[in-house]
Formats: C-alpha cells, sequence, structure tokens
C-alpha cells in the first residue's frame, strides 16, 4: 500500500501543473471571464485574492491556451530592479535581446507603445504584481494609458496590496476577477479529483464528509493549505504503513490521523 500513499503524497505538492488543473465552479468563472476580457479593449485587468486561491495556476493556464493566438507574454518572475523590467519589456516590444550597456528612458517605451498603437495589441500577464516596486506599478499604469498595451495583473488580497492597488490603478482598472477560497462542496471536488487524477479511487472515497468538513474548517477552503494538510496525511499514512503497518486501517482513513496532520501543520494547537 505504501506506493499508494506516497502517490497520494505527491498528488497534492504545491507546483504549477497545467495537465493537472482542478476546474471547479468558481475556476470556470474566473478563467471565462477573463477570456472574454482579452477580447475588449481594456487597458488593464486585475486577478486578486488571498494567497492559495489559484491566480498563478489560473495565468499559467491562459497563457498556455492563448500564448499561440495572441501577440501575449507572461512576466512569471517579479522584476527586483527597473533595468531587469526594461530588459523584459524590450524584448517584448522588439523580439530581441537588450543589448550589454543599452541606455533606455522609460520614455522610450511610452513613445514606442504610441506608435505601435493600432498595429499591434499587446497583452502582458504579469504575475505577484505586489512584490514589484512602486515605481514600477506607476511605469506599468503609464504603459497601459498607450492604448497599445493590455496588463492583466494579480495581486494578493491584503490590506496593504488593495492599498497598493487602488493608489496605482484604480482609475485604469476596468475590469477585476476575484478569486475566493473553496466552499465546502468545492473543497471535496477539488481533494477527490486530486486523487481521481492519480488513479487513487479507494482513497478517494475514504475521504467522506466528516474528514471534508473537518478540512474545510481548518483550511478555510484554501487550496495551498489543503495540498499542504493532505501531502503531511499521506505523508504520516506512508510512515506507518513502512514501519507500524498495525496502526493503519486500509480500508479507510482515521480522523485521528487527519488530527495527526492538522497538528503537525499548525491547524490544531495543542
Amino acid at each position: 500500500m505504501s506506493h499508494r500513499y506516497g502517490d497520494a503524497k505527491e498528488a497534492f505538492v504545491d507546483e504549477i501543473k497545467i495537465d493537472e488543473y482542478i476546474e471547479l465552479e468558481g475556476s470556470k468563472r474566473a478563467y471565462r471571464q477573463l477570456e472574454h476580457s482579452l477580447q475588449k479593449s481594456t487597458k488593464m485587468v486585475l486577478i486578486y485574492g488571498r494567497p492559495g486561491t489559484g491566480k498563478t495556476l489560473l495565468l499559467n493556464r491562459l497563457y498556455d491556451a492563448y500564448k499561440e493566438k495572441l501577440d501575449l507574454y507572461f512576466l512569471d518572475t517579479p522584476s527586483g530592479t527597473r533595468r531587469e523590467f526594461y530588459k523584459k519589456l524590450f524584448k517584448i516590444f522588439t523580439g530581441k535581446e537588450m543589448p550589454p550597456k543599452t541606455k533606455v528612458d522609460f520614455e522610450t517605451f511610452v513613445e514606442f507603445g504610441r506608435r505601435i498603437k493600432g498595429q499591434r495589441k499587446i497583452v502582458i500577464l504579469v504575475d505577484e504584481a505586489q512584490m514589484y516596486p512602486k515605481e514600477m506599478l506607476e511605469e506599468i499604469r503609464i504603459l497601459s494609458d498607450t492604448g497599445s498595451v493590455k496588463f492583466v495583473i494579480t495581486l494578493h488580497k491584503t490590506e496593504d496590496e488593495d492599498l497598493v492597488a487602488k493608489k496605482h490603478f484604480q482609475s485604469r482598472i476596468w475590469e477585476t476577477v476575484e478569486l475566493r477560497n473553496a466552499s465546502p462542496i468545492e473543497t471535496k471536488a477539488y481533494i477527490h479529483k486530486r486523487l481521481l487524477h492519480h488513479g487513487l479511487n479507494e482513497l478517494a472515497h475514504q475521504l467522506n464528509d466528516r474528514h471534508i468538513k473537518a478540512i474545510h474548517r481548518w483550511t478555510g477552503g484554501n487550496f495551498r493549505e489543503c495540498n499542504k494538510l493532505l501531502y503531511t496525511l499521506f505523508e504520516i499514512c506512508e510512515y506507518y504503513d513502512a514501519h507500524d503497518p498495525q496502526k493503519i486501517d486500509y480500508n479507510r482513513i482515521p480522523m485521528k490521523l487527519l488530527e495527526m496532520s492538522a497538528i503537525k501543520t499548525g491547524f490544531i494547537h495543542v
């Protein structure tokens, strides 16, 4: 049975895998809204939500579906300096790497954006916008005003980041997409689909409504927290299966193991 627990553990590794995308009703609505936004002349689209609600995965899915159909680019790693940001913009606008020691003034990009208006419809996906320095957020705003570049940005929904969004983007954002934590029903579907995707039908059925209710209560339906809790649960199962198998009931998952996982991951404090 150990290989099953190992596979189940791997099913909840928290990483971006487009081929393992779990489509729930909330994420389907968000994706359809983004697809519609791509066809409109909006300057900026904001995707926001708490960490672990699937913003990065949604951007990756959008990029994977439209990278061959649109003039689309994905800035998945935040630029730490303006120089790095300019290098990315240079390649997007020209298709070439920026030569070393090139001196580029931001106004050059603005003028270029104004010049290509009506000729190109560039869409730039910007992940983790809250990690950009404020001056670069302002430059993103200015570039969006040229009318030739549409930005789709993700932002964490916290008080500080909301303030940043309002200060820099409020008058430019024409559309917002909010991602929320999953409901109990969506949490159940998410967990079961993850296991079924890996061919672990038996383990999926062992997680009943009582398990799901506890998981949702502890994690709040946050996907990242669910991954952490379920990974730990199957890690514990894997350990007992290898070292103390009499403590494992292969026909069900005892609540005490789930509680142990919650304690280990900090959801329960004792």
